[in-house]
């Protein structure tokens, strides 16, 4: 077996610890700052380094096995880790890390279809798992957000969703601005990077390419399709999680879960 790439690992480890001057740094100001968070730095850099070490000798043996069922299994771990932390920021949901979980699916899976079909990525680890993964993480977010916020907006104008109910609204036309402001609001942040890349940053795909060697006429090419993908997953993975988050705020007589909108 070949084991060339190990000994190319750990050489190329030389500058990464080099660089925890960086991190020592911020230690030391936050010790003469007072501001407490000394642990927490070292905590945060040193979980960092193990998990993106550990997923690199992960990768390192997926690529080798070019396996469609490590692809696979690789994918839905991310999307059950993912999952799990956007429920944790929509935990007042009830079933929310389920929601988010289908929504995240729903999302990166159709996007990442679409992309296989159309021959813009190979169904290969060396491409499918990073694309995805960005995906994933970038629904998390998005999907996290919106959940909480629709709970949050139904839950601050009760009165007003009541009073429609009492109307005769459904709870699609009873909730439909509070969804609305959901969306927006958490689909903001990743329009607002689309409408500002290249101008004040320079993306992680399109600078790792261009550290790594290609031309930035290349490198844009593939920024290009990520943004798009982004913006693809996140929209349908946050109109999916709205649908889905409706009927655990009603009753099946359309009447408030109000028990849901009683903890913080």
């Amino acid at each position: 077996m070949d084991w060339e790439w190990l000994a190319e690992f750990f050489k190329g480890m030389i500058k990464p610890v080099v660089a925890l001057s960086i991190v020592a740094m911020a230690v030391v100001l936050s010790y003469f700052q007072r501001l407490g968070i000394e642990f927490e730095i070292s905590y945060s850099f040193f979980r960092a380094f193990i998990q993106l070490s550990v997923i690199g000798f992960v990768l390192q043996f997926i690529f080798n096995q070019n396996n469609a069922v490590w692809i696979l299994l690789v994918y839905l771990f991310m999307v059950s880790v993912a999952a799990y932390t956007a429920g944790q920021r929509a935990k007042h949901v009830p079933r929310g890390m389920y929601v988010a979980g289908a929504s995240i699916l729903a999302g990166t899976t159709i996007t990442m279809l679409l992309l296989v079909i159309l021959r813009v990525f190979p169904f290969t680890p060396r491409y499918f798992i990073p694309v995805s993964g960005m995906m994933v993480g970038n629904s998390m977010t998005v999907i996290g957000v919106a959940m909480k916020k629709l709970r949050d907006d139904i839950k601050m104008q009760l009165n007003l969703v009541e009073t429609a109910l009492a109307l005769g609204a459904t709870p699609r036309q009873a909730t439909l601005q509070q969804v609305k402001r959901s969306l927006i609001l958490a689909l903001s942040p990743v329009l607002d990077n689309a409408k500002t890349l290249g101008l004040i940053t320079l993306p992680g795909a399109m600078t790792g390419l261009i550290m790594g060697g290609a031309s930035p006429l290349e490198a844009i090419q593939l920024q290009i399709v990520v943004t798009n993908m982004l913006i693809g997953a996140s929209t349908v993975g946050s109109i999916v999680s709205m649908y889905l988050c409706w009927p655990s705020f009603f009753t099946k007589s359309y009447q408030l879960q109000t028990k849901v909108f009683v903890s913080d």
